[in-house]
């Protein structure tokens, strides 16, 4: 919920005010994000929906809009330790891509870290880093930070349905 809501509303339902509103917005027909299963148990999470349900891109110098296309933004990921390294952000992207123009949308946007190949702490990737980004077929479209692009997948017109 932390992209979704300004500072002082995600500090006033940390824990169970939080959780309660996820299921909230599950229950109003959202897709929040998709998680990933191994084997039958779950290894990862990636968070998406229409950019303007997320308040903190809408105020971040770095997340700004690029222009004024409708896009559905790409803003969290977490893989379990033990399927890390594994292609399993790459995957969560490809069926985040999948859904969303399923949905209808023409642009899907990310904003990863890029650590210019250095050894990045576990606990900074969760925005996802450029590199699996890159091997989803997104393409940087813009950099207003030295670690952070704006990364864009634009849906083939087959993929989207009508």
């Amino acid at each position: 919920m932390w992209p979704r809501l300004t500072g002082a509303e995600f500090r006033r339902g940390k824990g169970e005010g939080n959780k309660r509103a996820l299921l909230k917005l599950i229950a109003a027909g959202g897709t929040p994000g998709m998680i990933a299963y191994q084997g039958g148990e779950p290894v990862g999470w990636c968070g998406f929906s229409p950019r303007e349900q997320y308040l903190r891109l809408e105020r971040s110098k770095v997340m700004a809009r690029v222009d004024d296309q409708p896009v559905w933004s790409v803003v969290c990921f977490f893989v379990d330790r033990s399927a890390r390294k594994a292609g399993v952000t790459k995957v969560l992207l490809e069926a985040a891509v999948a859904h969303a123009a399923k949905k209808g949308a023409r642009i899907v946007e990310g904003y990863p870290v890029d650590s210019h190949g250095k050894k990045l702490a576990d606990t900074f990737a969760w925005f996802g880093l450029a590199s699996a980004f890159e091997g989803a077929g997104f393409k940087e479209v813009a950099r207003r930070s030295d670690t952070r692009p704006v990364m864009r997948y634009v849906v083939k017109k087959a993929a989207r349905r009508g």
